[in-house]
């Protein structure tokens, strides 16, 4: 998933930023809320981590323009105020979840989990196609009970096709999804990483399938 990662605090940001990656999300960090409020403007992001007291403009009034826009991008608080009434204040303007600092990064993986499952309408914690569970709690998935052997990033477009079964994903979407703006992925790239994945999933007769000059899909059941 492609989130944004609105945090000061050089220590902390780029220790999330760090662990997120290699959760297999794609992570852009920004500084402070201007910068958070121009990304926002600039790019869709499937979920934001906002640090509350950003220098340059605060975390709440970031928040308040994005849900100005009509813009639904679920919105995970994180700060160092745990007062009630902050949180009730903060959930009250818009916010999806509040996670007070410090906090162990476990829960804030649990978090953008939930977060990401209600964004789709889903309140499991698997996503399924046939005989292929993907498990978003541990990120694994398995053919008939036994675990697929794949990348991070192979893991990323899987998760992606599953939550859009029967639609069409672009590469230039895939791209999106899996790729910070500091990372440089082709969509040449995206093509290994499907192919592999297409190889692991065929003996299970999963099919991912080509839409030439468009993308990927997976059909439904």
């Amino acid at each position: 998933m492609r989130l944004l990662l609105a945090e000061d605090d050089a220590i902390l940001g780029d220790a999330m930023m760090r662990h997120l990656r290699q959760g297999g999300h794609a992570v852009d960090w920004v500084r402070d809320g201007v910068a958070a409020d121009a990304a926002l403007r600039a790019q869709a992001f499937d979920l934001l981590v906002l640090d509350l007291g950003l220098p340059r403009q605060d975390g709440r009034s970031v928040l308040a323009q994005l849900r100005g826009r009509g813009i639904a991008t679920p919105v995970l608080i994180v700060t160092a105020h745990d007062a009630v009434d902050d949180r009730v204040a903060n959930l009250d303007a818009g916010a999806d979840d509040y996670l007070v600092k410090p906090f162990a990064l476990a829960e804030l993986d649990a978090r953008i989990r939930a977060l990401i499952r209600r964004s789709h309408g889903a309140d499991r914690s698997s996503l399924r196609h046939g005989a292929l569970v993907f498990d978003t709690a541990t990120r694994t998935a398995t053919v008939a009970g036994e675990r697929l052997d794949l990348s991070a990033r192979e893991l990323a477009v899987l998760e992606l096709l599953l939550q859009r079964v029967g639609r069409v994903v672009a590469k230039e979407q895939i791209v999106e999804h899996l790729c910070g703006w500091d990372e440089d992925v082709s969509t040449n790239a995206i093509e290994v990483y499907v192919h592999r994945l297409r190889r692991k999933l065929e003996p299970a007769d999963i099919r991912v399938h080509t839409v030439r000059g468009l993308g990927y899909y997976l059909a439904k059941s």
